[in-house]
């Protein structure tokens, strides 16, 4: 995928651009040895960077947090590019290492500015006021901040990290929605009444009623409203996820990951329509006037200045990067490891305090059943949902694999050693494009013949070829004897040359607890009110999904709820006028 300057700007946007009259790229590079700093998967990227002669002579990451074997590659392949255009305008994005790829080029951006007379130490924000402040920039802030631009009102979305997206970003599967026209055009059979009870199951029925029958009603016309301009989202291929009854997680084309795909298309949309979105500016509290939200106070590399607002909306995310908030509220999950981005820390909830904000089911965190063994890289449920199987080390299936990420996380822990195998085949690879982005990880051990890839994993292989001999048993019947697991998911048999295996281990992956809110996106507080001028949306609310979330189910609530607290928002600023 090649990163024009125009794209690149949506994926990292520099205060730069933004703050100086001039363009930088009409000053020559001057000679020295010069930094920079990007935010990678996993944290910060620092290089160095040297100019003789006004030219780039050498480049080296001093900084790195990436995992050496699956970033190593595409670090080492922009580095080598870079050096030999001296610039990054025509530079590939690393398929597979997106968001390692996006900080190393912002990181070799900030040098060359740094070589131009430009540095982030320059940079000043003033007090300053709009219409509605957002706190994120990741799925919900960005879905908000496009509703908002759209209606012709001042926005303003602050960021902490260097990059939008947050979690967002990390999303591999889609957005669950029922009775589309997508699935009408594919045959398929789902209804708002199935869709509603499989997510009140999956969360053990602790889920908010009223919230899920919002996430469900809306589900449809989000999808289309995603579909069109000025977003413009590719949601036309529909597969299975666990805890479904039907088919109904929408995502791009051959079964890509949505977030790669979504996330830049928002922040564009949020830009064309008006909305003006500052990078590295961490909110750190929340103006409060006679109980009503009333702006937020932000830091920045260069100080403190506050936004003043008619309304907020707190878009900021869950706390499943902050293993200390983990513990307080689940003991349990002492030691592992997390898919969340290192932004992901719970800011918000002290900040609400002084509005009295009630806080629901903070105890419920989820972990995902399928990460890589020891990396935090989430393999999607879709692998599952497109015919693969999960295997111990002795070669045998030990759960239904499309039940809930509770219940499949918890038969994975106890298996000896905590972790299982994931195992498919060609025909598996070939019907979803995310397995693509897997294997240019290096994440797949690969077998011409069963037994071959078992040995390399060390898998019991006469026991797993018994074990996939079953299973295809089970395919041609339609019927799964031993686990019941649903036929939908059973559409390809594991016959296809070469097989496949990964290990994987479950991880700290949503916290469904958070804000509790009503239909409308409204923060409640303790006595049941809603609190004046305070909207929420996303991972940092509560109550949409109960005890666990069905895979689908997080990007439609984000866009769903989204939306919601942006419109909710400019009716309260209308009203108020």
């Amino acid at each position: 995928m090649k990163l024009s300057n125009y794209f690149k700007f949506f994926l990292s946007v520099s205060f730069l651009s933004i703050l100086f009259s001039c363009s930088k790229d009409t000053k020559s590079l001057q000679n020295g040895t010069f930094t920079g700093k990007g935010d990678g998967r996993n944290g910060a990227i620092e290089v160095s960077v040297t100019v003789e002669n006004g030219k780039v002579t050498d480049a080296t990451i001093t900084t790195d947090n990436e995992t050496p074997e699956i970033a190593g590659g595409a670090e080492s392949a922009i580095i080598s590019q870079f050096l030999k255009d001296g610039n990054t305008d025509n530079i590939d994005v690393v398929s597979g290492a997106t968001l390692s790829s996006n900080g190393l080029l912002s990181a070799l951006d900030a040098a060359l500015d740094a070589s131009r007379g430009f540095s982030p130490e320059d940079v000043t924000f003033n007090d300053t006021e709009c219409d509605i402040v957002i706190i994120g920039a990741g799925g919900a802030g960005l879905t908000a901040a496009t509703e908002v631009a759209s209606h012709g009102l001042k926005v303003i979305a602050l960021e902490k990290m260097g990059i939008v997206g947050g979690n967002s970003n990390y999303s591999t599967g889609g957005i669950n929605a029922s009775y589309t026209k997508e699935q009408e055009r594919l045959g398929i059979t789902d209804s708002p009444e199935v869709f509603y009870e499989d997510t009140m199951k999956g969360g053990q029925y602790l889920n908010d009623p009223s919230l899920v029958r919002t996430l469900v009603d809306k589900s449809a016309a989000i999808v289309e409203w995603l579909q069109a301009a000025p977003i413009n989202a590719d949601l036309s291929d529909v597969g299975m996820f666990g805890g479904a009854t039907n088919k109904r997680i929408h995502r791009p084309k051959g079964g890509g990951a949505i977030g790669a795909h979504l996330v830049p298309r928002l922040h564009k949309a949020a830009y064309d329509q008006g909305a003006v979105i500052r990078l590295n500016n961490k909110v750190i509290d929340i103006l409060e006037e006679d109980g009503k939200a009333v702006g937020v106070k932000v830091s920045y590399s260069g100080g403190e200045y506050t936004i003043r607002a008619k309304a907020v909306i707190i878009a900021s995310g869950g706390f499943g990067a902050n293993p200390d908030m983990i513990v307080f509220y689940q003991a349990s999950l002492k030691g592992f490891g997390t898919t969340n981005h290192p932004g992901a820390t719970g800011d918000a909830f002290p900040m609400v305090e002084k509005f009295n904000a009630q806080l629901v089911q903070m105890e419920q965190i989820q972990t995902h059943p399928t990460v890589v063994k020891g990396t935090g890289i989430m393999i999607t449920e879709a692998v599952r949902g497109n015919g693969a199987i999960l295997v111990n080390k002795g070669g045998r299936r030990f759960v239904n694999e499309m039940e809930t990420r509770d219940i499949v996380s918890g038969a994975i822990l106890s298996n000896p050693g905590k972790t299982a195998f994931l195992v498919f085949d060609q025909g598996v690879r070939d019907s979803l494009a995310a397995i693509e982005v897997y294997a240019k990880q290096n994440l797949l051990a690969e077998g011409k013949t069963i037994r071959e890839m078992s040995d390399k994993v060390g898998i019991d292989g006469v026991a797993l070829e018994y074990t996939i001999d079953e299973y295809n048993k089970g395919v041609e019947a339609k019927h799964d004897k031993d686990f019941n697991r649903n036929p939908a998911s059973m559409e390809r048999a594991i016959v296809k040359a070469p097989f496949y295996a990964i290990e994987v281990e479950p991880a700290v992956h949503h916290t469904m607890g958070g804000l509790k809110i009503n239909t409308k996106a409204e923060v409640i507080n303790k006595s049941g009110q809603p609190i004046p001028g305070l909207f929420a949306a996303g991972e940092v609310t509560g109550g949409v999904h109960g005890a666990n979330r069905l895979g689908g189910n997080a990007v439609a609530d984000y866009c769903i709820f989204g939306k919601i607290a942006a419109d909710s928002a400019i009716e309260y600023v209308k009203s108020a006028q």
